[in-house]
């Protein structure tokens, strides 16, 4: 499934081989939260943009509009007309995010909806038949998500319960899969590396799941809080043990100086609502650094967002206008902003495996990540 084509010190560049086609990696994943990018940006769009993988959840659409009515209009690549891979999160991040009162048992998960307040039970078995009816190429299994700081004890004790959910998830996913209604009998499963910032919890959990023998593997549980550098050092501590001819999926990150980084460490998957959610607040990605379009000196600024991006905005519209959409609350601002951001994300992505096909990729990285957060 994964093909490792070339290394430079730890940074990986392959690609991932799916049903629904070939991934260059390292990639970063667009988030469509409901099946769609919020900022009113479309699975057509996204083409435009140079996506690859569009990610979508699936507590949100098991809620809205129901997994069982996706099922029945042909699964998420007829509904949102995306043909590329769609991975699907597990629903567990959201449950214990979004839920206002939840109980985590050994079968699963007992929480009320964030929406009406409706009682829900979501555990492993039911993750997998909802990604399943969603018929998205990638399944996340399902997994316990714990705060940092969490008590290592307690931290434990969530970790052996994902390791036993995963086996779980494994096992439904091989029966949904020989099912002949199944909408993709070649889903595949990622499992989920938990253990908050305790280094030994989290090379243990590694080295456990890493004998499942599964498509991909994920390090969860990050970027939610903790300092930057306290997530590298978790990076850094996991890496060795996860397996090298599996691809690597570091979940929820980031900036572009967090992919940098990570990518240095030997991470190959990303997704994050960043570069869309700060951009319906005029928070733009450029190659100079960050540039927020509010700023009263855009207001007569003929330039297009960045110079050196060749994005279908940046052809088009001018700082000033994008400002004054923005600023008049007009969607269109948010719309062109999202394109902008994604489309830099992805180009930042290939130019990110470009430079690894030259073999000069760590030049780039020592350049970039002084450049890339600086804000205008």
């Amino acid at each position: 499934m994964f093909k490792l084509l070339k290394t430079e010190n730890k940074a990986r560049r392959g690609e991932l081989i799916t049903p629904h086609g070939t991934v260059q990696t390292p990639a970063f994943m667009n988030v469509a939260t409901c099946g769609a990018i919020k900022g009113a940006v479309s699975a057509l769009d996204l083409k435009e943009l140079k996506c690859q993988v569009q990610l979508c959840n699936t507590y949100h659409l098991h809620l809205r509009p129901g997994d069982g009515t996706v099922k029945q209009l042909g699964g998420l690549h007829r509904f949102t007309q995306w043909d590329g891979p769609i991975l699907t999160d597990s629903g567990g991040f959201q449950v214990f995010s979004l839920a206002k009162l939840r109980n985590i048992k050994e079968e699963g998960v007992y929480f009320n909806s964030h929406i009406d307040g409706r009682k829900i039970f979501m555990g492993p078995e039911e993750s997998m038949t909802i990604q399943s009816n969603l018929g998205s190429t990638i399944a996340m299994a399902f997994d316990e998500c714990v705060e940092n700081p969490s008590p290592f004890e307690y931290t434990k004790q969530s970790v052996e319960r994902t390791t036993r959910w995963l086996k779980r998830c494994k096992e439904k996913l091989d029966e949904l899969n020989s099912l002949k209604e199944t909408i993709n009998p070649q889903q595949m499963l990622f499992g989920i590396n938990q253990g908050g910032v305790f280094h030994d919890l989290r090379v243990e959990h590694m080295q456990e799941i890493a004998e499942l023998d599964l498509d991909g593997y994920a390090i969860g549980g990050l970027a939610v809080g903790e300092p930057t550098e306290v997530m590298y050092e978790v990076i850094e501590a996991v890496e060795p043990h996860a397996p090298k001819d599996k691809i690597r999926y570091l979940m929820g990150v980031g900036t572009p100086v967090n992919i940098l980084e990570a990518v240095h460490r030997g991470i190959d998957l990303f997704d994050c609502v960043m570069p869309s959610r700060n951009a319906r607040h005029g928070q733009l990605f450029t190659w100079e650094g960050i540039r927020n379009i509010n700023n009263a000196k855009y207001e007569l600024d003929s330039s297009p967002i960045d110079p050196q991006c060749g994005c279908p905005v940046c052809r088009s519209f001018s700082r000033a206008y994008i400002r004054h959409l923005i600023k008049s609350g007009e969607m269109l601002g948010m719309r062109l902003s999202v394109m902008h951001n994604l489309y830099f994300y992805n180009t930042l992505m290939e130019v990110i495996r470009q430079k690894l096909d030259e073999g000069t990729f760590e030049d780039f990285y020592a350049k970039q990540r002084e450049i890339l957060g600086n804000r205008i």
